[in-house]
């Protein structure tokens, strides 16, 4: 079942992994001041562009050209670097776990975006909250 099957449009949405370098794990997190300056870094001031994309772990694909079709920002620019935030892994990973709501995504874009998390935790040295609480992959 690997790959391949209808309903892949919508999980196109989840941005690739992108393996930034992680900042230090005490560097608060204000997601709209690093927004503002993965703008200027992409030099996305008008619309976003596949730069800007890189701080993000989803966008609405349907709508790329606007900056509200980005969610779940993760990475802010730190001495002219893109570097993934502890904190904002975090806080991204506690959203997609039901956190605050929950993630207002479509629901077959979460297991890939697990998985790019996972990354990062495993950057960390950390296990993500639903490893934690011993969640088993549904199949």
């Amino acid at each position: 079942m690997a790959g391949g099957g209808g309903g892949y449009s919508a999980a196109m949405a989840v941005v690739e992994f992108q393996d930034l370098p992680l900042a230090g794990r005490d560097r608060r997190w204000d997601g709209d001041a690093a927004e503002k300056r993965a703008r200027a870094w992409a030099g996305a001031e008008d619309k976003p562009n596949e730069r800007y994309r890189k701080a993000f772990l989803w966008y609405d694909e349907k709508a790329p050209d606007k900056f509200g079709s980005y969610k779940f920002p993760i990475a802010d620019v730190i001495r002219g670097q893109l570097k993934a935030v502890p904190r904002a892994i975090i806080t991204a990973a506690a959203i997609i776990d039901g956190a605050r709501g929950g993630a207002k995504i479509p629901q077959e874009d979460i297991p890939r975006i697990k998985a790019h998390l996972a990354k990062y935790y495993e950057k960390m040295g950390a296990q993500p909250p639903w490893e934690k609480k011993g969640e088993k992959k549904a199949s």
